[in-house]
């Protein structure tokens, strides 16, 4: 008897026992409800397969999608004064950055990078809306600013990637100072003669939406964003009155003038290679294998033939 339950029955149970399956195997889109193989969603940039539904992606990941080869150098940001106001709602500041750089694995909500797209050297800003919802704090305008020095400094365009869910209560009117502060860094872009192009995503709001979010040469957006200063909610209680469907989003941008394309995560970089290089007098990018890129790119080999021929 016990040969029987201490071996056979065991080896039965065993077998037939039913297998389970990792929680992270599968995604459920917001949208439509499908479930979705998490490697498929992963390829094809966090869109739905199956209605185009754009879900959430983090900002390394969408910057590893953008450089030739996922390859890129971060930029150094300088870290501002930690918790300026000392300020604690039903946590402390410096707890809630503690538990936001735990949860993205991230110092803090935008990553500045250097690197090639499309053999075409760019600096590129990208917001983390995990990170905090991408609020603006000291450190965002931080790293806008770098990244306009370190542009100036190497003649590159400026592409910025914004999702933000407005200025960082927790540093009170110093966040707010970060929207003339970046404005300042734009127009250092300007004054250099160098494009700068934003892609705005789902959502982009608040203080962002009213400085360095809407001062672009070319704004593009992702299908479906939210991209306002105040929320629908918050006009239709102002305004007591029911808003026009798709109010704010994209598409109703786009119609509306405010925006120049909406434009797929999928094709988004083919067509930033493709702005980019026709802002910068470029001819367009060969496609195919390509050899591995030279030191200075194609923008210095191409400022240098221009000086030459003058």
């Amino acid at each position: 008897m016990n040969w029987i339950n201490n071996y056979v029955r065991p080896r039965i149970n065993s077998i037939f026992s039913r297998r389970e399956t990792p929680d992270n195997l599968w995604t459920k889109c917001d949208d439509c409800g499908t479930m979705l193989f998490h490697r498929e969603v992963s390829e094809n940039l966090n869109v739905c397969t199956n209605c185009g539904h754009h879900m959430p992606i983090g900002a390394r990941e969408r910057l590893t999608s953008l450089f030739d080869g996922g390859v890129f150098n971060e930029i150094k940001v300088p870290a501002p004064t930690p918790d300026p106001l000392h300020f604690r709602d039903q946590k402390k500041y410096p707890d809630r950055l503690r538990a936001a750089q735990k949860e993205t694995g991230e110092a803090e909500a935008m990553l500045v990078a250097a690197g090639e797209m499309g053999r075409t050297p760019i600096i590129a800003v990208c917001q983390d809306f995990s990170f905090m919802a991408g609020s603006m704090g000291m450190y965002v305008g931080n790293a806008i600013i770098a990244a306009a020095q370190e542009a100036v400094k190497l003649k590159r365009p400026l592409i910025l990637f914004s999702a933000a869910g407005g200025a960082r209560m927790q540093e009170g009117i110093l966040s707010l100072m970060q929207m003339p502060r970046t404005t300042v860094a734009v127009q250092m872009l300007k004054e250099a003669g160098l494009p700068y192009i934003v892609v705005l995503t789902h959502p982009t709001t608040g203080g962002v939406t009213a400085s360095y979010a809407m001062l672009g040469d070319v704004h593009i957006a992702e299908p479906n964003a939210l991209i306002c200063f105040a929320g629908p909610r918050v006009i239709e209680q102002t305004i007591r009155e029911k808003l026009p469907d798709g109010f704010q989003r994209a598409e109703y941008l786009l119609e509306h003038g405010m925006l120049d394309r909406v434009t797929p995560r999928t094709e988004l970089r083919d067509e930033l290679i493709n702005i980019t290089r026709m802002l910068l007098g470029l001819p367009p990018a060969v496609r195919g294998d390509l050899p591995p890129p030279q030191e200075g790119g194609d923008l210095d080999h191409a400022l240098s033939e221009t000086k030459s021929s003058t």
